[in-house]
């Protein structure tokens, strides 16, 4: 099979895919590190730098095989040594790339090598130096820097994910250089809304010092956050994210939101005092959203850094987080209780517990308006996963209760593998619609253009589809 038609599974599903193939990209949400266009010309580094050590989708999978970190060149917390022979990482990374078949992950990668670096030739033990090579002259290119790259993926937005203290230098920098690639900040408030996160205070402390507001009450502390959501939305930011464990939101008085604020300043926590303010403060940042319209998105059901070696030795987000049971219905009702029927917010939810897609996820985004459902997110971001999302939510909350997709990755160059593998397995679905009479070629059409694009523009408030 040629690659343009490649996991497609029908002539109809080619013909939709070819539609809208071409089509920009919209990523409302990511990880990529925006200090890579800060820079005219930034250089990724060594291939291992650029496909290997950021990317825990990768290290994970080694690591299920015994392989140990350190042999990766992942760095240590304790400053222990590490490989730094980038060939001898890549050649390890070849010698088991035989663990990526049949994973999202081998996909991404084979597509990023070829589309991406013109490296048609199969990576194995054998062309693993070759491929290196190649690779290493191709990144002291200029057609292959961050910002080439933007512009030849045909990028039209792409939006990154910055703590609440941020200062956005890098966003700054941007701005200041002139270059017209549109890329947006987003407002992430975890490290100082969630009072178990590592290092809470310091992050309080950075808050005092960003937003000019000392904060040494809750009172103080609303004032800053809504004070860096002005300064975000003003460097051109069209949303927030937040992560919590589960869905849970509990409205507190103000004198108990205070008490729990002042027992975290003291470092004299109760037991159920940091979910218990998560969840007040999920329903405060929808009344934010409320009043300055910035897009409000939640991220269920990840147990994070669930391995206790690999946070001690290597720290957060390094591939050891696992999904967990979800509830929403109950969790949510507060949050929704104030602000689930007003037009004025935007709620998209993610989850990592597929069994909640059709119990309880399309019923409510099928009823209230504020609600839209995320795509299949991290684990769930694949062939399968998608096929799985469509079959489960799209007859009960509609295709447009939904916000499209997102690629949601710190990889920047695996971005248009990501669109590109939503994009056919929405053609696949798609076209099992038209072939059994559900929808007809004009429908289908529509909906094609939308799933590539609209729905996430739409979703994102970022204007009406081209």
């Amino acid at each position: 099979m040629e690659v343009k038609e490649r996991y497609l599974n029908s002539p109809l599903a080619y013909e939709l895919y070819q539609a809208i193939a071409h089509l920009p990209l919209i990523c409302p949400h990511g990880h990529v590190d925006p200090r890579l266009f800060a820079e005219t010309d930034y250089p990724f580094g060594t291939p291992v730098d650029l496909l290997i050590i950021p990317d825990h989708y990768i290290f994970r999978m080694l690591y299920s095989q015994g392989i140990a970190l350190e042999s990766l060149g992942i760095p240590r917390r304790d400053g222990a040594p590490v490989e730094t022979d980038h060939r001898r990482i890549w050649q390890i990374f070849a010698d088991h790339f035989y663990l990526f078949r049949g994973t999202p992950t081998g996909i991404w990668i084979k597509d990023e090598l070829e589309q991406v670096f013109g490296i048609s030739e199969k990576l194995t033990s054998s062309t693993a130096q070759a491929i290196y090579d190649a690779l290493a002259d191709k990144l002291t290119q200029s057609d292959f820097a961050p910002r080439r790259l933007f512009e030849r993926f045909n990028i039209e937005t792409l939006a990154t994910t910055d703590t609440a203290t941020d200062p956005l230098s890098y966003h700054t920098q941007m701005r200041a250089s002139g270059w017209p690639g549109n890329i947006i900040p987003t407002f992430r408030p975890d490290a100082v809304v969630n009072l178990d996160s590592p290092n809470w205070l310091d992050s309080i402390h950075q808050l005092s010092q960003v937003s000019r507001i000392e904060v040494g009450s809750y009172a103080s502390f609303i004032t800053a956050l809504e004070n860096r959501r002005a300064f975000f939305k003003q460097m051109g930011a069209v949303a927030t994210d937040h992560a919590a464990l589960t869905a849970h939101t509990e409205h507190l008085t103000a004198a108990t939101a205070e008490a729990i604020f002042a027992r975290a300043l003291s470092g004299n926590l109760h037991a159920d005092d940091a979910r218990r303010f998560t969840g007040h403060m999920l329903i405060e940042m929808a009344r934010m959203s409320v009043e300055d319209g910035l897009v409000m998105q939640l991220h269920i059901g990840a147990f994070r850094n669930h391995n206790p070696h690999i946070y001690e030795y290597f720290g957060r987000d390094m591939g050891a987080d696992i999904p967990i049971q979800t509830e929403f219905t109950r969790a949510l009702k507060p949050l929704l209780d104030c602000y689930g029927s007003d037009p004025r917010l935007t709620l998209i939810l993610f989850t990592l517990d597929e069994t909640t897609y059709s119990r309880e996820l399309a019923p409510l985004a099928g009823h209230y308006p504020a609600l839209r459902l995320g795509p299949p997110w991290w684990f769930f971001d694949s062939f399968n996963g998608m096929a799985r999302y469509f079959d489960q939510v799209i007859e009960t909350a509609g295709l447009y209760n939904t916000a499209g997709f997102n690629d949601d990755t710190r990889a920047f160059p695996s971005i248009p593998a990501r669109h590109d593998v939503w994009r056919r397995a929405s053609a696949n679905w798609v076209a099992d619609l038209v072939m059994r009479q559900i929808v007809d070629d004009e429908d289908a059409a529509e909906m094609m253009h939308d799933l590539a694009y609209g729905l996430a523009k739409r979703a994102y408030r970022m204007g009406e589809k081209a």
